[in-house]
């Protein structure tokens, strides 16, 4: 997930803005369109006679009619938020509280107790509201009262005024107010941080997602009934891209793993091989850790690309290399030196005659063919540490290809550049490379032009579903190595040609696992040979 993604869930508390919440008051106007139609039900089809209206039944009835129509009303403007959520709720409490006093004026007064509708009124929208509105309601409704007190005492509308249930009940409204309003407080705090746990919980579980998805190594968790529960995207390049679904059995996914995964279940002791997944695929090493005090709890299965044990491997046998061929180098370089010059200066001779200068010729090749092979190994053994950087294949190679053919005097069309698509890239040493691809297309000029009329190369590459990672076939024209010395071509001093040194295939495969890479030999189908480059993804966040 990009970085962007992420703000919206690590916005500071005290920054973010208090949503209104409906619901609530959509509740509550169910609350009072219920209280509305019982009063008008009741007030005319209940029985008579009855308490309510008891006192001015006209005032009553155009009251609850009133109060049915107005919460109605209220339910499609909750419903669609036609109006501001603050202006709905200052009109649904003052209206609450202005019929609520008729409807008990009209029933006899104080005396009736349904004044503690007029608490319930406070106490929801108390609830509802937010900041001290809420004393300023309980304040106006115990004003209401006592209005209502007043207007019935010097209108001697009831035989007793009741200015002291006034007063109690004025301050029933306000304590209602204040314990509503402090109770609401601290319903939002907590709704609040826990929306800010939560918020957490889900940046976390995220952050570890695309930890997890872009990781070089392959993770997988199985349960107990070796069903995967996760894998992430390492792990599904490492396997050869296979197809997943949910509730995936491991054996499904991929056979060998499953094999060794079950001996390491039922043998805990058992010992752990690389295995190769599928063609042109390196080989991967597992790692297996239950998740529980019992395996039957789970499993995480940690998959390792083996190139990356291979190039530690690599440097330190360069590094061992180096030091032994650094002190050798001047035991033999200045002997052989020596050798070189005597028979030259034996060449020069005027006495020499002819079998003797031919010995003297032999000398003078085998001692240059020592000093290659010293400086071949020299030039291995001080390899620096590979830097490498992310390179359009296709723009680099037709660059390389055009200075190969330059330097080789080839014509245009004899070497054809097809990588597809255009945009892929790889991650590699660019000196390396140019070593690598070097090597492999003086081999093909050396030894396939000579077996035809011209020499025709293609170096094909890319991105398929079939390889896993980018690679770059270098294909010729010529016959082939032999079958019983395939197994061979990247042994050290291993050649079939009389003045080969028998370390360009080597030093080229030590090069490819220097920079991650892979290196293998095919026969193309007109019998021509082909070797194949498989690169480190580039599209894998190194860890």
């Amino acid at each position: 997930m990009p970085i962007s993604e992420w703000k919206h869930l690590t916005t500071p508390h005290h920054q973010r803005v208090h949503t209104p919440d409906w619901k609530p008051l959509g509740y509550f106007n169910a609350y009072r369109l219920l209280l509305a139609t019982l009063f008008t039900i009741l007030f005319i089809a209940g029985p008579t006679p009855s308490l309510l209206g008891s006192h001015q039944p006209d005032l009553f009835l155009l009251s609850a009619v009133f109060y049915l129509v107005f919460s109605i009303f209220s339910v499609f403007t909750i419903h669609r938020q036609h109006l501001r959520f603050n202006w709905q709720t200052k009109l649904q409490i003052l209206v609450d509280i202005i019929v609520l006093t008729l409807l008990m004026h009209s029933s006899g007064g104080l005396t009736t107790g349904m004044g503690i509708l007029l608490v319930i009124a406070i106490a929801g929208n108390s609830i509802i509201m937010a900041g001290r509105m809420a004393i300023l309601f309980a304040a106006i409704a115990s004003l209401t009262i006592l209005v209502e007190q007043v207007y019935a005492h010097f209108n001697r509308c009831f035989d007793n005024t009741s200015y002291t249930q006034a007063g109690i009940l004025g301050a029933t409204f306000f304590a209602t107010a204040l314990l509503a309003h402090t109770l609401a407080v601290r319903i939002r705090t907590t709704e609040e941080l826990a929306a800010q746990r939560g918020l957490d919980l889900a940046n976390l579980q995220q952050v570890n997602e695309y930890i997890i998805q872009h990781m070089e190594a392959g993770i997988i968790v199985v349960d107990g009934e070796h069903k995967i529960r996760l894998i992430n995207e390492s792990a599904w390049q490492l396997l050869g891209k296979p197809e997943t679904h949910d509730q995936q059995f491991l054996s499904e996914l991929s056979n060998q793993l499953y094999e060794q995964y079950r001996d390491w279940y039922e043998h805990a002791d058992t010992e752990i091989r690389p295995f190769v997944s599928h063609t042109d695929s390196t080989e991967i090493l597992a790692k297996y850790a239950s998740l529980g005090e019992d395996k039957k709890d789970g499993t995480l299965i940690l998959l390792e690309d083996s190139a990356g044990v291979t190039q530690q491997l690599q440097q330190m046998k360069l590094a061992s290399l180096g030091r032994l061929t650094a002190s050798i180098a001047h035991e033999i370089r200045n002997p052989l030196g020596a050798i070189s010059h005597a028979a030259q200066l034996l060449q020069e001779s005027k006495k020499l005659e002819g079998p003797d200068y031919r010995l003297s010729e032999i000398i003078q090749n085998h001692s240059g063919k020592v000093n290659t092979i010293v400086e071949n190994v020299l030039q291995l053994s001080r390899r620096e540490k590979t830097n490498p950087r992310i390179i359009n294949l296709k723009a680099w190679t037709e660059d390389f290809i055009e200075e190969l053919c330059e330097t080789e005097q080839l014509p245009a069309d004899a070497i054809k550049v097809d990588i597809t698509p255009d945009n892929t890239m790889v991650q590699i040493d660019t000196n390396h490379l140019q070593q690598i691809l070097w090597n492999l297309c003086q081999n093909a000029i050396k030894y396939a032009a000579p077996t035809n009329n011209s020499l025709h190369m293609t170096l094909k590459g890319g991105i398929t579903d079939e390889v896993p990672g980018p690679y770059l076939d270098v294909c010729d024209n010529g016959n082939g190595i032999p079958d019983q010395f395939i197994d061979r071509i990247f042994e050290p001093f291993f050649t079939t040609s009389d003045d080969g040194t028998g370390l360009g295939l080597y030093i080229t495969k030590e090069l490819c696992e220097c920079n991650k890479s892979r290196i293998s030999y095919n026969k193309t189908d007109t019998g021509g040979s082909c070797f194949r480059l498989i690169f480190d993804d580039p599209r894998r966040i190194k860890a």
